[in-house]
């Protein structure tokens, strides 16, 4: 299943957001990649979701303070229970327009009933 990209979610990162060496901590991005992945999974589902995996998460380049980060999602799949969804990472360092990719990832949430179990996906 193939959809187009689309953004799902920009911040502008923040000193909070920052490791020991300055540069923006690992999994304030992860926690971004799933929040817009959760962003586009919700428009395939009324569903509650939960994720269950994030694949190969690999940081090509850093980002730094200041740096808006654009987070744009695509549809990967839609299972029985389970969607996947492309998450495409790229910021735009201070005082530029051009986006640069940064990483990027496969996540997957499972469709769950009231009790926390496996449910149907209907879209």
């Amino acid at each position: 299943m193939k959809t187009e990209q689309s953004l799902a979610i920009r911040v502008l990162l923040l000193p909070k957001d920052t490791n020991a060496l300055g540069t923006i901590f690992g999994g304030v991005i992860l926690s971004h990649i799933d929040l817009a992945a959760a962003v586009e999974a919700r428009r395939h589902t009324p569903h509650r979701l939960v994720t269950v995996a994030m694949r190969e998460v690999v940081f090509h380049r850093p980002v730094y303070l200041g740096d808006l980060v654009s987070f744009y999602t695509r549809l990967v799949r839609i299972g029985t229970t389970s969607i996947t969804v492309h998450v495409d990472v790229r910021a735009e360092r201070q005082g530029t327009t051009e986006e640069i990719g940064v990483t990027a990832a496969e996540v997957v949430y499972v469709a769950v009933d009231e009790e926390g179990k496996k449910r149907p996906v209907h879209r």
